[in-house]
């Protein structure tokens, strides 16, 4: 038995796995929602883009697919220096969670805007995922590395925004 055969018999085809994933395709094949004659609801796309492959779909906003990958970037970038550079100081405990907080809402929402371009308001929700890591993340970050409590009226308006991108992104 070759390495690829073994590997196929642990994932797929011992009785186990075969068990598993033959319930799954049951429960796939259901229905979720029913329309008032009792058909199943079939969800379909918009007919621009019923015949586009989905690199097609997903690079048609690739502005915020460039700047997901940017701000995912900076989120590791900024997670491993903040994880050295913050002083020890009387606030340590604070301040290291204010960092940890900002730097979760960073990775989160940078992942969030990979899907902006197939949500039906990209540059709506786009601007507002943006500006409100920008913002709420921003003054975080400034807070945490500070220590100045100056920009931390802001944070609340960053949130805000962040909220309203993720309800754009439901429209």
């Amino acid at each position: 038995m070759s390495w690829t055969e073994g590997l196929n018999y642990v994932l797929f085809s011992n009785p186990i796995s075969s068990s598993v994933i033959g319930s799954f395709k049951g429960f796939a094949t259901m229905p979720i929602f029913k329309a008032p004659n009792n058909q199943p609801v079939v969800a379909k796309l918009p007919p621009m883009l019923e015949n586009l492959p989905v690199h097609r779909v997903v690079f048609s906003g690739n502005n915020f697919v460039r700047l997901a990958g940017l701000s995912g970037a900076a989120a590791v970038i900024l997670g491993a220096y903040g994880a050295h550079s913050i002083e020890k100081k009387v606030d340590y405990d604070e301040r290291k969670r204010i960092y940890a907080t900002a730097n979760n809402y960073h990775f989160i929402n940078s992942l969030a805007l990979l899907g902006v371009p197939l949500c039906r308001h990209p540059t709506i929700a786009g601007s507002f995922l943006s500006l409100g890591m920008l913002i709420f993340c921003g003054t975080c970050y400034y807070d945490a590395f500070t220590g100045e409590k100056v920009l931390t009226k802001l944070t609340p308006v960053g949130g805000m925004l962040l909220i309203f991108g993720w309800l754009t992104l439901m429209l």
